[in-house]
Formats: structure tokens, C-alpha cells, sequence
């Protein structure tokens, strides 16, 4: 089981009982480890900087527990923004309507590339309209997707704070 993917199993617990999703966990570094937890309330109400901080202690009590990383690295814990990746299938149902770039793992008619407007996913497809064309691309083909920061996004989340949420912390 790769480190992230056991990282989540340990967190994702205690975050649902604090009314939060787990959006996504990402290592980076060699030398300086940093552990990016992302996270959104339940409830549908923007996160904010004290919800991050709530996040930052109970998820570090679980790691310093279970002590997944052996090394010193730092705890991210953020809020995904108003142009957060896309991560899960549902993902990309919930957000259609919206623009979305999706970087694949292997080319699809010469592309590894799409931007587009979402139609939403069924049978395992991601589904974009794509300069007028209808494009499914298999799910387990997509490396990375994000929303598009547009004027309609920006508009659909006027009144959510603005920008990512984020607090670190030293382990």
C-alpha cells in the first residue's frame, strides 16, 4: 500500500467525525517531507483558516500515534480552493458545468491534455465538452484534473472566502 493512500485510512476517520472530507493527501520532497492533507467541511460551508488549524492538531495526535513517517517532515492541512483539483469520479459529476483541465497518463487520440467544460462522468468516464465535441476519457487514465479559475466559478463561489486555507506544522 503506497504512504499516501495509508495516510488517508489513518485521517479520513477522524475527519468525518469532525465534519470534514478527506479531498486528497500528497507527499512531496526528499529532504524536506511535506504531507499535504486537503480537506472540506460536510456541511458545504467555505473553509476557513480555524477550520484548518482544528484539522492541524487532530490529525497530528493521529500521526504522532501511528507514526506513518519516519523522518521529520512538515503537516499541511488546506482547504481545496475555489480551483481545487479533481480528484474522485463524483468529482467530476458534482462539478459539471464547469471548466476543467485533465492531464492524462497516456495519450488519447494524440492528447494528453483536455480543457473543457464538464458534462459530468458515467460508467467510469470523464466526460468534457472540448472545443464542441464530446470527449469521454477513462478514469483510470486521468494523472491529474483541476477546475479552471473562470468568472464563472468565481461567481458560483462569490460568497465563499476567497483563495486557499492552509496551516503548517513542524513534525
Amino acid at each position: 500500500m503506497e504512504l499516501a493512500d495509508r495516510i488517508a485510512g489513518l485521517v479520513r476517520p477522524t475527519l468525518e467525525a469532525l465534519g470534514y472530507g478527506l479531498v486528497r493527501v500528497q507527499i512531496s520532497g526528499r529532504e524536506r517531507v511535506r504531507l499535504q492533507i486537503m480537506a472540506e467541511r460536510t456541511d458545504g460551508r467555505p473553509m476557513s483558516v480555524d477550520d484548518c488549524a482544528t484539522l492541524s492538531h487532530a490529525i497530528s495526535a493521529v500521526l504522532d500515534v501511528n507514526d506513518p513517517i519516519h523522518s521529520a517532515y512538515t503537516l499541511e492541512v488546506s482547504s481545496p480552493g475555489i480551483d481545487r483539483p479533481l480528484v474522485r469520479l463524483e468529482d467530476y459529476e458534482r462539478f459539471a458545468g464547469f471548466e476543467a483541465r485533465v492531464d492524462l497518463l497516456r495519450p488519447i487520440e494524440g492528447r494528453r491534455r483536455f480543457r473543457g467544460r464538464l458534462l459530468g462522468s458515467a460508467d467510469g468516464l470523464v466526460r468534457l465538452l472540448v472545443e464542441g465535441v464530446e470527449v469521454a476519457i477513462p478514469f483510470a487514465d486521468v494523472q491529474r484534473g483541476k477546475l479552471v479559475l473562470t468568472e464563472e466559478l468565481l461567481a458560483a463561489h462569490a460568497g465563499d472566502v476567497a483563495g486557499d486555507d492552509t496551516t503548517e506544522s513542524v513534525h
